[in-house]
């Protein structure tokens, strides 16, 4: 076990750490904005004059993501039937709106491939997470982003070594919902009150509040703007207010 401190917060007794991935780890914003920009494009050449309504709907506004949007924080699913319900309010069949979606999506996402390339790490992240492992913590990777992109930004980044268990969303089960990081937990073979949750969004903390973790620690370097930190326990602006006491 060990002793984190953040600042003037103090997590004791503490076994694993779980992260997100996308603006916590990796650096995400302009992909996102690209990927939000040519999914809308693309459903809108079958589904004239839905564009600015997916855009808004993702949380792109001009040159502006939200952090605590859909697109920033949602899963692929999440995205994908958000984008089917606009275009079934234009009169589609439910059916034939999924399948507008899923062909955008998969288009986009062929486009932009492969995604772990054009997120890159933040600055002295593989540094903390090496400093992490070797003073004995268990170190989890739990991201709303697909099992796929999950292992190829591990591949990418030869990140493999320093997680026990890593764990991306296909399908509607997402965050916040605690059941993940439960089961993150039970991999990890750690209590979920023995485990801190390391996330730049406000979901993440919700999912680890609601399963009973150690703590909640929200990162602000991965957006423009600081992100909604209430649920957080502390808010960081740089790895290095983290230090690890075995």
């Amino acid at each position: 076990m060990a002793t984190i401190r953040c600042l003037d917060h103090i997590f004791t007794h503490i076994e694993a750490i779980v992260f997100d991935k996308d603006g916590t780890l990796a650096e995400v914003e302009s992909f996102l904005k690209r990927l939000g920009q040519a999914r809308s494009h693309l459903v809108s050449t079958q589904v004239p004059g839905t564009q600015e309504a997916l855009l808004l709907a993702f949380g792109i506004e001009e040159n502006y993501l939200n952090p605590a949007g859909l697109l920033a924080v949602g899963s692929r699913y999440e995205n994908k039937i958000a984008a089917a319900a606009y275009i079934a309010a234009t009169g589609r069949n439910w059916s034939e709106a999924l399948e507008i979606a899923e062909s955008a999506f998969e288009q986009a996402d062929q486009d932009l491939k492969p995604k772990a390339d054009y997120t890159p790490l933040f600055t002295d992240t593989l540094e903390t997470l090496i400093a992490l492992s070797k003073a004995g913590l268990k170190l989890g990777l739990l991201s709303a982003d697909s099992s796929d992109n999950v292992q190829a930004f591990l591949s990418t980044y030869h990140l493999q070594d320093l997680f026990q268990v890593t764990q991306g969303v296909d399908g509607p089960i997402t965050k916040p919902d605690p059941s993940l990081f439960i089961n993150i937990c039970s991999q990890l073979g750690t209590a979920p009150s023995q485990t801190l949750m390391v996330g730049d969004s406000p979901v993440d903390m919700q999912m680890a509040q609601s399963a009973n973790a150690a703590g909640c620690i929200i990162v602000n370097w991965g957006w423009p703007m600081p992100v909604p930190s209430q649920l957080a326990d502390i808010s960081l602006e740089s790895w290095h207010q983290l230090t690890i006491t075995p």
